[in-house]
């Protein structure tokens, strides 16, 4: 009901962008580059956790992707899943290409707690997915969404936790339903999540599909981003790297 009120109000209330809150518009031209607008780069934190598969960013979190990022997730603005699955679509097409055998790109998204669900009314990353899968096929990608990992524990708020905490916090949380990991072997593994940080929850979801198979093949460790930590996505680029050695 959370969401469907939610779809209703948004045809019937004044809308502001959901990037600087200009009126009359979801989404302003100049939010929507910077959201999706940018070419995708591989990002690695520091420290990096084992078992972090590649990640490719759509952009930085800060400014109006930031913004994007906690309309549709914390104050449920569901009309930002769209531009925000076009820069998750730009990601995975940069760190997976197409199939040489024509298979479809499998996306994997992380899954949010339940609590963190049923008090959203929303699975942010999964929601996300849909709408860059949606995209991709559009582009002539084949792809969908495959929701097999799931939450095996409960784990503690990661905000606050350092990168070590959050490894610890999430070890052996994740796992994969029954079946899963036939399922996907249909196409080629891609996981997906919002944000990245730390790394430790896309590492622990990376275990898990390896626990079950998903990322047996060689090569299939591949993941995608709509935002990485300023300091990840910066490094990533030359001119970061060297904006990043000056400030030190």
């Amino acid at each position: 009901m959370r969401g469907w009120w939610r779809e209703i109000s948004g045809l019937v209330l004044p809308v502001s962008c959901g990037g600087c809150g200009r009126a009359r518009t979801e989404l302003c031209e100049a939010c929507g580059a910077r959201v999706h607008g940018g070419t995708p780069r591989r990002v690695r934190p520091s420290p990096e956790p084992p078992g972090l598969p590649v990640v490719h960013a759509a952009a930085g979190y800060e400014g109006a992707a930031r913004a994007v990022l906690l309309a549709h997730k914390e104050r449920g603005v569901l009309a930002m899943a769209r531009p925000l699955g076009r820069a998750l679509a730009g990601a995975v097409r940069a760190g997976a290409g197409r199939d040489r055998d024509g298979r479809p790109l499998l996306l994997v998204p992380v899954p949010s707690a339940r609590r963190a669900v049923a008090a959203r009314g929303h699975d942010p990353a999964r929601r996300i997915a849909l709408a860059a899968a949606a995209q991709l096929r559009r582009t002539g990608v084949p792809a969908t969404v495959a929701a097999v990992l799931r939450q095996r524990r409960p784990v503690t708020d990661q905000s606050g936790l350092t990168a070590a905490e959050r490894r610890a916090n999430l070890a052996g949380a994740l796992g994969v339903v029954a079946g899963g990991g036939q399922l996907l072997t249909a196409g080629r593994v891609v996981l997906v999540d919002d944000l990245l940080t730390t790394g430790a929850t896309l590492a622990e979801a990376a275990r898990a599909l390896d626990a079950a198979g998903g990322l047996a093949e060689p090569g299939g460790r591949a993941a995608a981003v709509v935002a990485a930590s300023p300091p990840a996505f910066d490094a990533a680029c030359p001119v970061g790297r060297e904006i990043n050695r000056n400030w030190k």
